[in-house]
């Protein structure tokens, strides 16, 4: 087997629902590192989730294409590996030493590869579906191709559209990508600011912050400057003049002189935001309130609290307002369907959304065909989904799906909202806090557990009455679950 053919690339593969790019959170393996089929070796966060990646090939490590924090598109190449490592040494192409270290001059094609589009017939990153070394599709484990165009989105990286033999082939161990910085002066000879690889954005983006690209050092492949090469040197020039304290967006809030701090806009909060402007200015939206007395429904979970079979399992109100919810469904099925331009989709089952707060953002995973769980194997799987949420493990396809959610306020200690529909949703539900207030029970006022429950609908497909009957009906549930349960099944 020849050196070439032993290498295989490894791109970025389709995580599901259409996500065209992901940001390389965490290397799980590193260069000379040998690793078996399906072994985990990067965890990438999308728009939707955090998910290990596991490998398509064993072998070993033979080059990571890269760093940690870098947005790539799906298709591009991430990682090689070297599939028949105890078949001796990689053949490496010779190349000449160049003086005080300098890199040998690139290729024409190389430059091509940064500066061209790709050449007809290429698959491009964003081609989900292409071919991959061996004949295979690079797609995730467990997941199926797809051969359609993903929708193309501003590169972030400056990633050629294929990658050169040279950044794989040399088996050498690769050195941590360093910052961009201002490099020395150019040699004598001129070489290195004559060939300057970037693409025509990145050199406009320099243009436009008066950035001199001969004087950076490019962390892209094949030495290419980027994007963040160009951002970083500005920032960098700004910084020196007047210092300021980075720190990440997750960490306490650190201002600049004029007192204002720049998120990126990434990830679930990206994803978060495109949905909800695209939810709000599409489905007419109209939200009711009802606020109820659940002493009754607190007391009945006191009760299964005490049950031997129930000891070892978390019990909270959300489960009875989930239960509540799907019963409702069931006399109201209209309340769990799709407005699909000139037809409405009713569904018979229910993949019940939980909107969780996360370290990353709002998600809102589901519990799929929960109509159909028993009233136990409903607590667990909420408590399952509600952990996996907080440890930031919630996979693409457990948020994918979804016809019905809930948004439980309550536990921030608010009263209500007027939540936005998740997309492809015809409703959502806002569970408040649970509040020991003065309340008339049998013609006297008394201290009783209250809460307001909030639901918005799409008006397009439920008019006041219906969304009026199915929050009544959950209302009653919760005032009284025992003879609801008697009434209703």
């Amino acid at each position: 087997m020849s050196g070439m053919s032993r290498i295989k690339t490894f791109n970025l593969p389709d995580l599901g629902e259409g996500l065209t790019e992901g940001e390389i959170l965490a290397w799980l393996v590193k260069v000379g590192d040998t690793i078996e089929l399906n072994q985990p070796i990067v965890e990438v966060e999308t728009a939707k989730a955090a998910v290990e990646i596991p490998a398509k090939w064993a072998g070993q490590v033979q080059a990571i294409h890269h760093p940690e924090g870098t947005t790539v598109e799906v298709g591009t190449p991430i990682i090689a590996i070297d599939t028949d490592p105890g078949a001796g040494p990689l053949e490496t192409p010779s190349t000449t030493a160049m003086p005080d270290g300098d890199l040998p001059a690139p290729s024409a094609a190389s430059l091509a590869a940064v500066e061209l589009a790709p050449a007809e017939g290429m698959i491009e990153p964003g081609l989900i579906g292409g071919a991959a070394p061996g004949g295979r599709t690079a797609v995730l484990v467990g997941y199926g191709p797809r051969t359609t165009a993903a929708k193309r989105r501003p590169r972030k990286g400056g990633v050629p559209a294929q990658p050169a033999p040279a950044a794989v082939a040399a088996p050498a161990p690769v050195a941590p990508v360093a910052q961009p910085a201002v490099a020395p002066a150019p040699a004598s000879n001129g070489r290195r600011s004559a060939l300057v690889l970037a693409k025509p954005p990145v050199r406009k983006l320099a243009k436009d912050l008066g950035v001199d690209l001969g004087t950076l050092t490019g962390s892209g492949p094949l030495g290419s400057i980027t994007r963040e090469d160009v951002q970083q040197a500005a920032n960098g020039a700004v910084a020196a003049a007047e210092p300021v304290a980075v720190t990440s967006a997750t960490s306490a809030a650190s201002f600049g002189a004029d007192r204002e701090q720049r998120i990126p806009v990434k990830g679930v909060r990206k994803l978060t935001a495109e949905n909800m402007s695209r939810s709000a200015f599409t489905a007419p939206h109209v939200t009711e309130f009802l606020t109820v007395d659940v002493t009754r429904a607190m007391k009945a979970l006191d009760r299964l609290r005490g049950r031997r079979e129930w000891r070892d399992v978390r019990v909270s109100p959300l489960l009875l307002v989930a239960k509540a919810v799907l019963l409702a469904v069931k006399r109201h099925p209209m309340l769990n369907s799709t407005w699909a331009g000139d037809e409405i989709v009713v569904k018979e089952y229910v993949n019940l959304g939980i909107a969780a707060a996360t370290e990353r953002g709002l998600i809102v995973p589901n519990v799929k065909d929960a109509g159909r769980l028993s009233l136990r194997e409903l607590a667990d799987a909420l408590n399952d989904l509600v952990q996996t949420a907080k440890s930031g493990r919630t996979s693409p396809a457990d948020m994918s799906g979804g016809t019905l959610t809930i948004t439980n306020v309550g536990v921030f200690g608010v009263d209500t909202g007027t939540p936005i529909l998740p997309p492809g949703e015809s409703a959502i539900l806002a569970f408040g806090a649970v509040r020991e207030m003065p309340w008339v029970h049998k013609g006297k006022v008394k201290a009783r557990q209250v809460t307001t429950l909030g639901l918005s609908f799409d008006h397009r497909i439920i008019d006041g009455e219906l969304g009026s009957k199915f929050l009544r009906d959950i209302g009653d549930f919760l005032a009284d679950p025992e003879a609801a349960l008697l009434a209703w099944t």
